[in-house]
C-alpha cells in the first residue's frame, strides 16, 4: 500500500508576502497568524507579508517565519481534506522542528517559540565567527569529501544527487569552491547566508538550544519523523531532544532521509511552506515520487483536488 510523507521547508525559502495569500483567503489562517503574534510578542505576521527582505531574512525571524507559514499551510490542508491521512513527516533543517511539531511531538507554541531562540542563538554564533556556505553542483559526495577534507570545511547539506552544501569559514569557502571546480563540478557557488551553519562554526548555539528543549514539553510523536542527523525515525522523547541539538552542527542528510521513505514504499510527499526546493530534491532523488505542495491559495486548491481524486 502507497503512504505519504509531509515534508516541511528550511531556511533559505523565506521570501517576502509568504502567508499573506492564505491569511487573505481563509479566516482559519488569520487566526494562526494573530495567534503566533501574540505567543512571540512581536509582529511576525507584518514582516512576513510586507517585509523588507533584510528584516525576513535575519535567522530570528526567517525561522519562525517560515515555521508559521509552513504550520498554517498544513493545517489548511486538513481543513480542505478532512479525510488528510500521513504515516510520516521530515523537514529539512529547521523545516525538522514543523515536521515534529506536525507529529504531534510538540505543541504549536513550543515548536514556534523554541524555532525563533534557535534563530536568535545561530545568529549569535554567525556574528562571532566568520563563516559562509557555498553549494556544488555536479560533484560527487566522494570527491565533494575529498575538498573538504582539503580545505578544512565540512559537508552541511547532502540535498539529492548532484547538489550538495559545503559549510566553514568564509576563506576556506573559497579554496573549497576552487578546489571543487578543478574536480570537475559544474559550479561552486558561495550562497547569500549569515554564517557557516550545519558546522563546528555553530557550536556556541548548542548548550543555549539545549537549554530551550528543556523548557519545551517533547512527547513521542504520532507518525515517525526523519531525523536529519540520523536520515532514520527518530526515537524517544530525549533522543529527539538531543538529535535536535547534535544537527546544529551536524550534515543535514536529506538525500538519505528521503531514500529511507521511498524504501518504505513512501510514494507521495506534500511539501508544506514557502518554496519548491524539496519538490526539487525529490525530482532529482526519484522523479517516479507524487510531489504535491502547499504554499498559497491556487496550490492548495490543486493539491486538495488532487487528494479528493
Amino acid at each position: 500500500m502507497s503512504k505519504t510523507a509531509l515534508l516541511f521547508a528550511g531556511q533559505g525559502a523565506q521570501v517576502v508576502g509568504m502567508g499573506k495569500d492564505l491569511a487573505g483567503s481563509f479566516p482559519s489562517a488569520r487566526a494562526w497568524f494573530d495567534h503566533a503574534n501574540a505567543a512571540l510578542g512581536y509582529d511576525l505576521t507584518s514582516i512576513c507579508f510586507n517585509g523588507p527582505d533584510s528584516e525576513l531574512t535575519e535567522t530570528e525571524n526567517a525561522q519562525p517565519g517560515i515555521f508559521l507559514v509552513s504550520w498554517v499551510a498544513f493545517q489548511l490542508l486538513k481543513e480542505r481534506v478532512p479525510s488528510l491521512q500521513f504515516q510520516a513527516t521530515a523537514g529539512l533543517s529547521l523545516g525538522e522542528f514543523t515536521a515534529l511539531t506536525a507529529a504531534g511531538a510538540m505543541s504549536f507554541e513550543d515548536g514556534l517559540r523554541v524555532v525563533r531562540q534557535r534563530g536568535r542563538f545561530m545568529q549569535e554564533a554567525c556574528d562571532v565567527t566568520q563563516g559562509g556556505m557555498a553549494a556544488v553542483i555536479g560533484l560527487d559526495e566522494a570527491a565533494t569529501r575529498d575538498v573538504c577534507a582539503e580545505a578544512g570545511v565540512v559537508l552541511a547539506n547532502l540535498n539529492c544527487p548532484g547538489q550538495l552544501v559545503i559549510s566553514g569559514e568564509s576563506d576556506r569557502i573559497e579554496r573549497a569552491c576552487d578546489l571543487a571546480k578543478a574536480k570537475g563540478a559544474r559550479r561552486a557557488i558561495p550562497l547569500p547566508v549569515a554564517g557557516a551553519y550545519h558546522s563546528p562554526l555553530m557550536a556556541s548555539a548548542q548548550p543555549k538550544l539545549q537549554s530551550e528543549l528543556a523548557s519545551a514539553k517533547i512527547a513521542a510523536p504520532v507518525v515517525q519523523v526523519i531525523s536529519n542527523v540520523t536520515a532514520q525515525p527518530h526515537g524517544s522523547p530525549d533522543q529527539i531532544s538531543a538529535r535536535l541539538v547534535e544537527q546544529v552542527t551536524s550534515s543535514v542528510r536529506w538525500e538519505e532521509s528521503m531514500r529511507y521513505l521511498l524504501a518504505q514504499d513512501f510514494t507521495r510527499f506534500i511539501e508544506l511552506g514557502p518554496g519548491m526546493a524539496l519538490s526539487g530534491f525529490m525530482k532529482r532523488i526519484d522523479k517516479n515520487a507524487q510531489m504535491l505542495n502547499v504554499a498559497d491559495s491556487a496550490s492548495l486548491e490543486a493539491t486538495a483536488k488532487t487528494l479528493a481524486a
